[in-house]
């Protein structure tokens, strides 16, 4: 029997829709949101209808009846910390990604979408796959420098493993059995540090450690930090979008259009946009290195992904930085659709399927 799965991906500059028959993919197409599109939204559930009306515009468009889905899959969002695999959207799932219960991420819209839309279509099933907080880090990974606060897990889960398995694929070999470095550079960066097909330390791209990224600050002075919050000229709101939403390129050069950066850096010879370019690959090459600490050197392949990993400028920087470690191999965007997809295909044939509790 064949199945129509449709992949949702809502991102922080994006939301991608991809409909596959069976392993094929038929139709997919990119929404990309401006910073003023969506400065208008409080929080990232208000954008909930917002982009729904966005998805089912283009998919009336492209004359996709929506009653031939058999699934619709959503990338995961900002729920408890789980393990890898495919989750069946239930109740409480439903409920832990409205309230954002580990924070805000546009991801948290995946797995409310496809609820909100499968409900309306007979038999088909509503699934998130590899969330964000997908969690294999090593008890070690943990601890940070004050008993109050912990490192915690929340990465590019999906995309992570689905590059990981694609180059294991084409060396012949077991994710399972390799050790990786993978740095996806998007609107967020996460450089995660695979151990025999587990992520056993990452830097939390969202709540501001490592580097920075399109619209992200990454790590920032602490104590200059914690000076800004009493100053009293910024409410908790206004801090929170420095960190994530008005950071990183955005603060710096007001845009968090990477292209536009770097057309300015390439073409027209800014010298502060070649500049920003220059900080964003150091900081991610930096990162690398830490990365490559934790597996004692011991590295296979450095993976570098995400949209930014379209722009060579950058790609050749982390590359002159880091090749002495290990091989590095691009993979420009993501396997994020396909990923999503092959996953709700496994369970409609019959692969076991996870319950959030």
């Amino acid at each position: 029997m064949a199945y129509h799965i449709l992949s949702l991906n809502p991102g922080s500059t994006s939301t991608k829709i991809a409909l596959y028959h069976d392993e094929c993919c038929i139709f997919t197409v990119n929404i990309d949101h401006s910073s003023e599109e969506l400065r208008r939204f409080k929080k990232v559930t208000d954008q909930f209808e917002f982009r729904k009306g966005l998805i089912l515009h283009e998919l009336a468009k492209a004359g996709i009846d929506l009653q031939s889905l058999d699934a619709i899959v959503g990338r995961g969002g900002m729920v408890k910390p789980v393990e890898s695999g495919v989750y069946e959207m239930n109740d409480r799932l439903r409920e832990d990604l409205v309230a954002g219960i580990q924070g805000e991420h546009a991801s948290s819209l995946g797995g409310l979408l496809a609820a909100a839309m499968a409900a309306g279509i007979p038999g088909a099933r509503a699934f998130i796959a590899d969330p964000v907080v997908v969690d294999e880090m090593q008890e070690v990974a943990r601890i940070s420098g004050h008993a109050l606060f912990h490192r915690k897990s929340m990465f590019h889960a999906l995309n992570h493993k689905a590059i990981s398995r694609l180059y294991a694929k084409s060396v012949d070999k077991p994710y399972e059995e390799l050790n990786l470095v993978v740095a996806h550079l998007g609107g967020g960066v996460t450089v995660g540090a695979h151990q025999r097909g587990r992520v056993i330390d990452v830097n939390d791209g969202i709540s501001g450690s490592g580097p920075f990224s399109s619209n992200r600050s990454g790590q920032l002075p602490a104590v200059d930090v914690a000076k800004l919050c009493f100053s009293g000229e910024y409410t908790l709101d206004d801090i929170k979008l420095m960190i994530n939403g008005k950071g990183g390129v955005m603060s710096l050069m007001g845009t968090s259009d990477m292209r536009q950066v770097e057309h300015l850096a390439i073409h027209e010879n800014d010298s502060k946009a070649r500049l920003v370019m220059d900080a964003m690959a150091y900081n991610v090459a930096k990162e690398i290195g830490a990365m490559a600490t934790v597996l004692e050197g011991k590295v296979d392949a450095i993976l570098l992904t995400g949209g930014i990993a379209y722009c060579r400028y950058i790609v050749e920087y982390i590359t002159r930085s880091v090749s002495f470690i290990a091989p590095v191999k691009v993979f420009p965007g993501e396997d994020e659709m396909g990923a999503l997809a092959m996953n709700g295909l496994a369970v409609l044939h019959g692969a076991p399927v996870k319950v959030y509790t």
